[in-house]
């Protein structure tokens, strides 16, 4: 299960979403590019010393959140992400064609 004080936000200037702890520290990240309404998404990384407390996860579901909130839609390059959003039917729909 993953710690509820692991908080996922959005650093645009690095072009990542990114999985921090409540002191702020990056346990993870998502990299992506836009093109367009569209966000790619190309790698998926989480300390290794973070592994097996479900960070990806809550790392990936909290992008695909902010994505659906922006009104865009996702390309998931990244094997994880794209593993992911096959095991949640409920975010098929925000993969672009």
């Amino acid at each position: 299960m993953a710690d509820p004080d692991v908080v996922v936000v959005d650093n645009p200037d690095a072009h990542r979403y990114e999985a921090r702890d409540a002191d702020g520290t990056v346990l993870g990240f998502s990299a992506y590019r836009r093109s367009g309404e569209v966000v790619v998404i190309t790698h998926t990384e989480v300390d290794d010393s973070q592994e097996g407390r479900g960070i990806g996860s809550v790392l990936v579901r909290g992008a695909l959140d902010d994505i659906r909130a922006s009104g865009r839609t996702v390309r998931p390059v990244c094997p994880f992400v794209r593993a992911w959003i096959d095991r949640h039917e409920d975010y098929a729909d925000l993969v672009s064609d």
